[in-house]
This record gives C-alpha cells, sequence and structure tokens, in this order.
C-alpha cells in the first residue's frame, strides 16, 4: 500500500519575515517585504525595489561558523541553510553527530541559479590571473546542488540528496519529488524545499524584459498587486523555504507534531505549443496540470476549498483564474477562496513556491485564509468570472479542509499540490 504522507516541520526565510511564527504574523497582518534598494537606483534599473530578506550577523553566527563564513557569498545558500535547518528543528529531529548518516531521510532542495555573486567574484579574480584567491568553497558555493550538499552534511541525511531546477515550479515540484519517494516507501522522511538568490545580477534579467513595475519606486509596499486592474508588472524577490515530509506511521511513533497532510498532485508541461510559450503557460496544460492533480489526490473539485496561486500581478492573472474555473467547473459564487502571497512578497522566483507552499500550510493548520494586499481594484475581466468575496482584501478566519496550491513556471511548466487538513 502507498505510504500516507505528511508535514511535520517547516522553516522560512521570506521578505516579509525570517522564521516560521514569525511568517505566521506576517500573514495574518499582511506585513510586505517590499523595499527600494539604492544600488538598483544606482545601476539605473527601471524597476529599484525588491524582495529580500532581512538576515543579521547575528543569525547567521547561529547556523554557520566562522570558518564557513569566510568566504560565504551566495545569499541562496544562506537562505536556504537557514530554513533547511529550521525546519528540521521544527519537525523535532536531532542534527546526527554521528560517524554513519541517517539512511531513512534525504534531501530534495531546488533553486533557479546559485552563487551569482560568488560567480561574479571569480570571474574578475580569474581574469586578474588570480586564481588560487578563489578559496576552497567556490565550487560548492556556485554549483546548483551546492544547497542539497551543504544541508546534507549540516543533518546528516543519507537517502537521496539532490537538487532539482524548474524556474518558478522549483518549490512545488520539489514537495512532489519528496512525496513520491515516501510515498513508495523508499525514504522516511525528506527534506524538501527550494532557494533563490538575491540581487541585480539575478533581477535584471527580469528588469530588461520590462516586466517588472516602475512606478513605484517611490512607494514599494504598493507595487506588487496580484488580481488587481492596476497591477504593472511582477516585484522580483528572493529567500527559501523547507519543509519536512515523513511517512505518517514514522511520524506517529515518535509523536510528531503533523501540521497537514500531502494528498498528493501532479506537474507536466505546455511544450510551448499552442498559446505556451518560454514565458506564458499553455492554458491546456495548466487545465490538465490541475485537474489530474485533483485526480491523484482523489479529490472531488468541489472538495476544494481554497486555492493559493500563482497569480504574480501581470497580465495572465485573469487568464489563470479562467484556467481554474474551467479546470474546476466552479465559477461564481460557487467559487472557493483564492489568494497570492506575491502581494506581500513580490516573485520569489524558484523560491516562490516552497515559501508559497508554508503560506498554505500554516492557513490550514491555524484556521485562517490571509488577505490580498493591493488586491482593492479588483480586475474586472477576473469579475466576471468568479465572485469578488473569493478574493478576500483581509484575513478571513475560516476552517480549510482541503487547499490546492499551483506554481507555473518559465519555460512552460506546471506543478499542483493538494494539501489536507490531518484529522487524527
Amino acid at each position: 500500500m502507498p505510504k500516507r504522507v505528511v508535514i511535520t516541520g517547516m522553516g522560512v526565510a521570506a521578505p516579509n519575515a525570517v522564521g516560521l511564527s514569525n511568517f505566521n504574523n506576517a500573514l495574518k497582518q499582511m506585513k510586505s517585504g517590499i523595499r527600494f534598494f539604492s544600488q538598483l537606483q544606482d545601476l539605473n534599473f527601471s524597476c529599484q525595489i525588491a524582495g529580500k530578506p532581512e538576515i543579521s550577523k547575528e543569525l547567521l553566527n547561529e547556523y554557520f561558523t566562522p570558518l564557513q563564513l569566510r568566504g560565504l557569498n551566495s545569499s541562496g545558500i544562506v537562505y536556504g541553510v537557514i530554513s533547511g535547518v529550521d525546519a528540521w528543528n521544527d519537525a523535532g529531529l536531532d542534527i546526527l553527530e554521528t560517524e554513519s548518516p541517517d539512511w531513512d531521510s534525504g534531501i530534495i532542495f531546488g533553486t533557479g541559479i546559485l552563487g551569482v555573486d560568488k560567480f561574479r567574484e571569480a570571474i574578475h579574480l580569474i581574469d586578474e590571473g588570480k586564481t588560487r584567491r578563489l578559496g576552497s568553497t567556490s565550487v560548492v558555493q556556485t554549483m546548483a546542488s551546492g544547497i542539497s550538499a551543504y544541508l546534507g552534511g549540516i543533518l546528516g541525511c543519507g537517502n537521496q540528496v539532490t537538487t532539482n531546477s524548474s524556474a518558478c515550479t522549483t518549490g512545488t515540484e520539489a514537495i512532489l519529488m519528496g512525496f513520491e519517494r515516501i510515498q513508495s516507501g523508499k525514504a522516511k522522511r525528506m527534506l524538501v524545499g527550494s532557494c533563490s538568490d538575491h540581487g541585480p545580477y539575478i533581477w535584471g534579467g527580469f528588469d530588461a524584459m520590462r516586466i517588472l513595475p516602475n512606478k513605484y519606486n517611490d512607494d514599494p509596499e504598493k507595487a506588487s498587486r496580484p488580481m488587481s486592474e492596476s497591477a504593472s508588472g511582477f516585484v522580483p524577490g528572493s529567500g527559501a523555504g523547507a519543509l519536512v515530509l515523513e511517512d505518517l506511521d514514522s511520524a506517529l511513533e515518535r509523536g510528531a507534531r503533523i501540521y497537514c497532510e500531502v494528498l498528493g498532485g501532479e506537474v507536466n508541461s505546455g511544450g510551448q505549443r499552442a498559446e505556451g510559450s518560454m514565458t506564458a503557460a499553455n492554458n491546456e496544460a495548466v487545465i490538465r496540470c490541475i485537474q489530474n492533480a485533483l485526480k491523484n489526490s482523489e479529490v472531488d473539485p468541489n472538495e476544494i476549498d481554497s486555492i493559493n496561486g500563482h497569480l504574480t500581478a501581470t497580465t495572465r492573472d485573469s487568464v489563470e483564474i479562467e484556467n481554474w474555473t474551467r479546470a474546476l467547473n466552479r465559477r461564481g459564487e460557487d467559487f472557493p477562496y483564492i489568494n497570492s502571497l506575491k502581494g506581500m512578497t513580490g516573485h520569489c522566483l524558484s523560491a516562490s513556491g516552497s515559501i508559497e507552499c508554508i503560506a498554505s500550510v500554516l492557513e490550514i493548520y491555524n484556521e485562517y485564509i490571509f488577505g490580498n494586499l493591493n488586491g482593492e481594484d479588483k480586475h474586472p475581466d477576473i469579475l466576471k468570472l468568479i465572485d469578488a468575496e473569493s478574493i478576500p482584501d483581509t484575513k478571513i478566519e475560516r476552517k480549510i479542509n482541503i487547499l490546492a496550491k499551483a506554481s507555473f513556471g518559465f519555460g512552460d511548466v506546471n506543478a499542483v499540490t493538494i494539501f489536507k487538513r490531518y484529522i487524527t
């Protein structure tokens, strides 16, 4: 029989809060983490605002030794290690100090690109003929699997330890990859998640594409406006999120706290056919992904209480809503609640899926639905499809039984995960 999979630990480094409790409070208070950065202004960016977790030196010293911090110049690794170790501790798991690793525990931790600032530093040193000054950690900081390697060594995991990369879909995909490994009995627990570097060398390409807002440099917190008529592009962000997935029997045996159950999901691609492209989703693929996620999870569309969408504050928001109505065959007042975290954090790129999944799980566990920041002027094309009440402007106290979380990424790749309240 397939194993049931539950979530027993979480950790997060998001633009609007670092640490799970802080993040939960930020969601309830609808706190924005989007700020102005003078560096972007100095570099002549059109969009001079972004979302970036605030990490103090004191906090860094709690997770890294002085030796590890020497030459560390990868923000994605910093965010990933903080969120991953926090998730492990939150699950009540020990960090092994033995010679033998934990053969039952593994890691799937994704990223888009890692160590861009370290790459830049390395290029200058190499071009100047100073290769020996690169240091011994330049490779691990710039290889994509550097984050899973870092965490694997810290936690002593002996099961599969790897990295996935699927643009904005990365974090949600990592959860489903870990889910399948546990469900099949190949692991008892998997630390899953994703991270993204911050800075101009990550965000510059998007600024060049003119898909970032440039009218809110003096009012950053108003800039990210999912499902809004006045939305003018997504605000770039960064950070990391991590979740401990565990075999239900293992969780019960050790008396672990259970946040919710993962019922299943689906990943697919639109093949960049029809209306699908490198930057836009194939609508048929999105609909199929949603419907197959429900089928794989044995959930009826009418059982969905809430949706945490991809919803980036672009012209694609109304198209995404239409795809949800077609996939669920629900519209108007029959449509479930739907929200987007990106109003508070911006679009955290490869970290977005994991951070937003954590927000979704917190909603289920703490019985509320967070409001959509800056969504007061709802797009008329969306209101033709669903009632305004389905898009809450403020927090709603409400018990959620089943929630669908979606991520749709560059390259026309999709992932949908179905979470359910755990009832003993």
